[in-house]
């Protein structure tokens, strides 16, 4: 057995392949340094001793390329122009203007239109927005209409989005639509409690993200920064309690362009001339008649 073991390892020693001895290393090294100090060599001229003042080749003045990131998207944006003029040209009751940024189509309509465009952008098959992935709005305090409301749907057959613009003021309500789409339950629902904008049709329209008997409407841009009321834990009661803030803030007046915030500069509009569009005009009510 032993003798098997013995010739095993001399197998196996003989072939493994040799290592090369230490002299041939060194060689090698030795031709290496040589070979990076000949570069050098011929990199720097014989008349300079420090490298660091050899002569540099002279650099002119960088100048970046002009590049609008909107050009990529050129071909995209033709389609969905051409897309929005057939969704006014199927809606024209309806849509009062669409408008193209980059890749992203945007369709403004009327309230009273709200049921009807969406109800086409689901069922028809050329559109077939399936989803509502989100519901949100856009105080504005100066429009007579101040709350934009905004919807983001999805197609997933034919991998697209589109956005919905619609207004509303603080009285007049919007049609829900979720009798078209499920998921616009929690969105609405939101809208209303951060915004107080009400949705007529919606099956349970209460907030969702506030606490019971909270006053107010956290996003509108007259809802002051410190709130009504504050919540805290009181050590005699032990329980929370809600009492009056007794902090106090300076009225906010948005009428002319003013703002709480200081004006530094006069400001550049770099909104795209592509994308500035008149704002909307409101529907015009009709008096029933008596």
């Amino acid at each position: 057995m032993a003798s098997k073991l013995c010739r095993s390892r001399a197998m196996a020693s003989a072939l493994r392949p040799a290592k090369p001895s230490l002299a041939a290393r060194n060689e090698a090294a030795v031709v290496r340094c040589f070979a990076t100090t000949a570069r050098n060599h011929v990199a720097v001229p014989k008349d300079v001793k420090n490298p660091r003042s050899a002569p540099r080749d002279s650099v002119g003045t960088l100048k970046a390329p002009l590049v609008n990131p909107a050009d990529k998207y050129q071909s995209k944006a033709d389609d969905l122009h051409k897309y929005g003029s057939w969704l006014m040209g199927c809606l024209p009751k309806y849509i009062q203007q669409f408008s193209v940024w980059k890749d992203e189509l945007t369709i403004y309509i009327c309230p009273s239109g709200v049921i009807p465009v969406f109800t086409f952008l689901k069922y028809n098959t050329a559109a077939e927005f399936t989803q509502v992935s989100d519901i949100t709005a856009v105080d504005f305090p100066t429009r007579d209409q101040r709350f934009e409301i905004v919807y983001n749907l999805l197609s997933v057959r034919h991998n697209a989005r589109i956005r919905v613009k619609t207004y509303a003021d603080e009285v007049s309500p919007v049609p829900s639509i979720t009798s078209l789409y499920d998921g616009a339950n929690w969105y609405e629902r939101e809208v209303y409690d951060m915004f107080g904008v009400f949705f007529v049709g919606h099956p349970d329209l209460r907030r969702i993200m506030t606490d019971y008997g909270f006053e107010g409407h956290p996003l509108r841009k007259d809802f002051p920064l410190t709130g009504y009321t504050e919540i805290r834990y009181d050590e005699e009661k032990k329980r929370i309690v809600t009492e009056p803030l007794e902090l106090t803030q300076a009225f906010r007046n948005f009428e002319g362009g003013s703002s709480a915030w200081e004006q530094v500069g006069a400001g550049v509009d770099r909104t795209p001339d592509t994308f500035k569009l008149p704002t909307p005009k409101p529907e015009e009510k009709t008096e029933e008649k008596k």
